[in-house]
């Protein structure tokens, strides 16, 4: 059932551009095997979770030998004081039941001197590692209510 599940993923993941956005959900999780339901989570330092959920644009080459997402983040829970213990901001990790994906390719915007958000770029070089961040995505999905939209 893992492999179909795998293959059905895969089959929404071939569209040039997609996007993941917050939604009701349109497709009941029962079709599906739960062997893939652990939490997938997303921090900016080790040991906290990001809370915010954010705005995920995915871009793919036609021919599918890279492919890339941009995630958006409005007023990030990592800006407020009282995580600041937890230490500064190292990167964006991606951690489910498989492993970890991150990327330093982490930037700030500001208004009036005050965090706003955060913009991050994963890139992904191989269809092996677009398959991985499909697999993390329907898990982080599932965990917070996003839905696969395509653009």
């Amino acid at each position: 059932m893992g492999l179909l599940r795998s293959i059905i993923v895969l089959g929404s993941a071939v569209s040039a551009v997609n996007a993941f956005a917050p939604s009701s959900p349109s497709i009941s999780s029962s079709r599906f095997s739960t062997s893939l339901d652990a939490e997938a989570q997303i921090q900016f330092v080790r040991g906290l979770q990001e809370k915010v959920v954010p705005d995920i644009k995915l871009t793919r080459a036609r021919d599918g030998s890279s492919g890339t997402a941009t995630f958006n983040f409005n007023n990030p829970n990592v800006f407020d004081a009282s995580t600041a213990s937890f230490g500064e901001i190292t990167g964006l990790f991606l951690i489910d039941d498989e492993g970890e994906m991150s990327t330093n390719d982490v930037n700030a915007s500001f208004t009036n001197g005050k965090p706003q958000s955060i913009e991050c770029l994963y890139v992904m070089n191989s269809p092996e590692e677009w398959d991985r961040f499909m697999r993390f995505m329907e898990r982080y999905g599932e965990a917070n209510g996003l839905g696969f939209n395509k653009a």
